[in-house]
């Protein structure tokens, strides 16, 4: 099997080693020329995954004609503010036999599409049914040091969902399937908004009763779009849903996390953004999901206090205030 890897971030390069220590000749492209001499010279990619030896069977490049071009499985890791400009220019590609899979993990801007959204919209339809997306709790570290991890992939068709499951399936790296894409992708992006939240609580310095507070009525958030999105409600109980957000919201090596932990402690989001090397998804979709919500009419108080936050910005404090003032009603959303 031949396969393109195309973004060379912590996730991507990880990714692209898992694959190529299975023994599959992986093309990797990045944007960064510096990213492809240290994984040529050194085989480290020391901007986003220090530390960790690469494999041979990885060949970097910043030719993205040449990565894409010829394979039989292209797996799209890119972050999802660029995901459509680097799709785009990918999709004369791909032929019918070829899987195409997302790992990154948001919802545009302006059209509120998913990745495979986006892929959907850019492919021909009858590429539909070779698009997949990979999700779950997975650090790239983690992964990238063999440490047991279990994953979702979703796709259309169950046969290129169970393609990617072998594809990908290791020892230490267990992965389930799913035929609900809009599920596993909405949980894997609104999880990113939850951290936040959650960074923003441990940052002003409280305690674990607001954290399991911030996971548990995040969670609620996250199916309540998803459903009216079509998703299924089983989903979010999942490695794609509970899963990641656990993870995403009480590991220090999320960037969601961290990020909302910094503006709990008092910095503003621009100083934190420009100190970043890496992308802290949440920032863009909180945008989206708030307003996908308003649109929608679905109720989501946290994730319109952490866009508050971000974008209007609002006092953590604040925010806290109007989320506990809010008023006093059943737990359990009515069927």
């Amino acid at each position: 099997m031949k396969i393109g890897v195309i973004g060379a971030g912590a996730w991507g390069t990880a990714l692209a080693n898992l694959l190529a220590h299975k023994g599959f000749d992986v093309d990797l492209w990045a944007f960064e020329q510096e990213v492809c001499t240290d994984i040529l010279e050194g085989r480290e990619n020391k901007i986003f995954l220090p530390g960790i030896t690469l494999s041979p069977n990885i060949h970097p490049s910043s030719d993205l004609d040449q990565v894409t071009a010829n394979k039989d499985m292209l797996l799209l890791v890119v972050p999802s503010h660029v995901f459509r400009s680097v799709a785009v220019k990918l999709v004369h590609h791909p032929t019918e036999e070829t899987i195409i899979v997302t790992a990154s993990k948001g919802i545009e801007n302006k059209t509120h599409l998913t990745m495979a959204g986006i892929l959907e919209q850019l492919l021909p339809p009858k590429l539909k049914t070779r698009i997949a997306a990979l999700s779950g709790p997975s650090f790239a570290k983690e992964v990238a040091k063999k440490i047991p991890t279990l994953v979702t992939v979703a796709a259309f068709d169950h046969e290129v969902g169970k393609a990617v499951q072998s594809t990908f399936a290791t020892p230490y790296f267990r992965v389930y399937t799913s035929r609900d894409v809009v599920g596993v992708e909405v949980g894997g992006a609104l999880k990113n908004v939850m951290a936040i939240a959650a960074g923003i609580s441990d940052g002003l310095g409280l305690g674990y009763n607001t954290r399991a507070a911030m996971i548990t009525r995040g969670l609620t958030e996250i199916q309540r779009l998803g459903t009216r999105l079509g998703a299924d409600p089983k989903t979010f109980m999942g490695l794609a849903g509970m899963g990641d957000l656990v993870l995403t919201c009480t590991g220090d090596l999320s960037r969601n996390w961290t990020l909302g932990h910094k503006i709990g402690q008092g910095m503003k989001l621009e100083a934190i953004l420009s100190d970043m090397v890496t992308v802290a998804e949440g920032v863009k979709t909180t945008k989206s999901v708030y307003n996908m919500s308003r649109k929608l009419g679905v109720e989501m108080p946290i994730a319109e206090q952490v866009y508050r936050v971000l974008y209007e910005d609002l006092d953590p404090k604040e925010a806290l205030q109007i989320l506990m003032g809010r008023d006093l009603r059943h737990e359990i959303d009515d069927e």
